[in-house]
């Protein structure tokens, strides 16, 4: 998905991204390691970014997968869905949903918002 996002815009996201670390680390370290398996799977962020949101994820969806990978990423995707604290992480992604779901994860990784202005195509 192409997106192009200000540097105002990032570095937004990325201090509600520390709040939401600080605030709910258990709910953070649930997101981390569904990012950290959607790059290992190398899947697209925003096919991740549709599943939570439960947004249609078709357009998105990896290609050649085997049912059993897709199966044991969906249920561990279901945990991030069925943190108590779901509802704060569905209402950070609504809100910053112009940056994408690509650059978020990217945010969440460690990229600093400097290194994400502009427009990229991002997985």
């Amino acid at each position: 998905m192409l997106t192009l996002s200000s540097i105002d815009e990032l570095k937004a996201t990325n201090e509600d991204l520390k709040k939401l670390k600080k605030d709910y680390p258990a709910l953070y370290e649930k997101l981390l390691d569904i990012i950290k398996l959607t790059y290992s799977f190398q899947f697209k962020y925003h096919y991740m970014g549709c599943l939570l949101m439960d947004e249609n994820p078709d357009k998105y969806s990896p290609n050649s997968v085997y049912g059993s990978v897709l199966r044991l990423y969906k249920k561990e995707l279901q945990k991030v869905k069925e943190d108590q604290n779901f509802t704060v992480l569905k209402q950070f992604l609504a809100k910053f949903r112009n940056t994408g779901y690509a650059k978020i994860s990217l945010l969440v990784l460690g990229m600093s918002p400097e290194s994400l202005t502009g427009p990229s195509m991002i997985r």
